[in-house]
């Protein structure tokens, strides 16, 4: 048995000095191994059974000095090796558990710090070209992707599973919204149009709307879901009444293709976004532009309302005191294809603060509902986790192997999902 763990031993890590005289074409000479064993023999004294070794060995005459201690430092250096191999190991398995689940673990975190973690739940595929735009359904465990395939695809975010898909569009469909019931969905298109979809029964197409002159780029409900606003290539923005299907305003003022339109939480104020590099915001029932937001140097590519949650992270970052007094808002955040992610206070009319770490446009941002987060979707093909209180990246996930052009925080449950140029919608879970 011995000689079995020290034949083992030298065969894992002959020195340097030998091998050349005893390599062989099937791994080391035995000549090598019994002087070494001889060594070790004669070194520890067991004069006995180093002579019946020799015999057996057919090993006349002394044993070379180049082998004196061989056996001894090859087989502690096997132990430090192997202490080494585990705490490696050990310190692996542990960077693979802080990867996946965070720090600290999900039981030491409450659902309002939940953040999505990798690996994707589910990667989902089946559209042809490149998804435009990925929300929730405000209700039901469904979400919705739009594309550039000129199909709304709806899908199980639990499960995985495939629903159905939606037709009406010939052209790209950029931007999908829903009511606050989930009953009605709205899309709009590159053909132009407008469309309301029946998403409780039918599923089918009940009302187009037209009007624009060019692109429709974006489409939202008015929180009391009786009115919806549109944002075009046309450089107008307007609203539709949902009964009806007329246009019933027109709001001009961008000088270039609005990208983005989004009504306030309590539906008085708009904001929208444009290639003109300006953030505009609007009095929703006078048609009024009661300010023009600039900082960024690039075309706006979205925009998004902060929660109530927000204000205390924000006020944070932005250093408010109580001599001064507290932002009172309401928030917003713009991103752009400056790289850059800014945070407005809409009431006062001022930045407050830039988030860099981007390495390309950023095309998505929404905030976590519990108001400490926001997330982005960029075009460098990552999603970014930002912390709002310090004003850091504080995760990155190399979500997609294309641009990532959309992202959607679920309102309830623990979940992000995520769209890109690369045709696929993904679910990431939070915890």
């Amino acid at each position: 048995m011995i000689s079995k763990m020290l034949l083992a031993t030298v065969q894992l890590n002959p020195p340097n000095v030998v091998v050349d005289d005893f390599r062989t074409k099937n791994g080391y000479d035995l000549n090598f191994i019994n002087k070494a064993i001889a060594d070790y023999l004669s070194s520890s004294g067991y004069t006995d059974a180093l002579e019946a070794f020799k015999k057996e060995a057919d090993m006349p005459g002394e044993v070379e000095r180049k082998f004196g201690g061989l056996l001894e430092k090859k087989w502690t250096s096997v132990i430090r090796l192997q202490k080494k191999v585990m705490e490696l190991e050990s310190k692996l398995n542990e960077a693979e558990k802080e990867y996946i689940e965070g720090a600290p673990t999900r039981n030491k975190r409450t659902p309002s710090e939940w953040i999505p973690r990798p690996p994707e739940k589910f990667c989902l595929t089946g559209h042809r070209a490149p998804v435009t735009r990925v929300i929730f359904h405000p209700v039901f465990s469904l979400m919705v992707s739009a594309s550039e395939d000129a199909t709304i695809k709806v899908w199980d975010f639990e499960t995985g599973e495939f629903e159905r898909t939606l037709k009406g569009h010939t052209d790209c469909v950029q931007d999908i919204a829903f009511d606050a019931s989930g009953k009605l969905l709205v899309s709009c298109s590159a053909d132009m149009s407008i469309k309301l979809w029946d998403f409780q029964q039918t599923f089918e197409c009940v009302r187009t709307m037209l009007g624009h002159d060019h692109n429709v780029s974006s489409v939202s409900f008015m929180p009391a879901g009786d009115f919806v606003i549109s944002s075009s290539r046309d450089k107008t923005i307007k609203m539709w009444e949902v009964s009806t299907g007329y246009c019933v305003k027109t709001y001009t003022g961008h000088r270039d293709w609005v990208r983005m339109v989004r009504a306030s939480p309590d539906g008085s104020l708009l904001a929208s976004c444009s290639n003109d590099q300006s953030v505009r915001i609007w009095v929703a029932s006078s048609k009024e532009c009661r300010t023009e937001l600039r900082a960024h140097d690039h075309v706006v590519e979205c925009i998004c309302w902060a929660p109530d949650s927000a204000a205390g992270p924000i006020n944070e970052a932005a250093g408010a005191d109580n001599r001064k007094g507290a932002h009172t808002g309401p928030f917003l955040a713009s991103a752009s294809r400056d790289k850059t992610i800014r945070i407005w206070d809409v009431g006062a009319g001022i930045a407050l603060f830039v988030l860099t770490g981007h390495d390309n446009w950023v095309r998505g941002v929404v905030f976590h509902p519990g108001g400490k987060f926001l997330v982005s979707a960029s075009d460098d093909k990552t999603l970014r986790v930002w912390d709002l209180r310090n004003k850091r990246c504080m995760k990155t996930l190399e979500a997609h192997k294309h641009f990532c052009t959309s992202v959607d925080f679920h309102k309830a449950l623990p979940y992000v999902i995520s769209g890109s140029v690369d045709q696929s919608v993904k679910v990431w879970e939070c915890r």
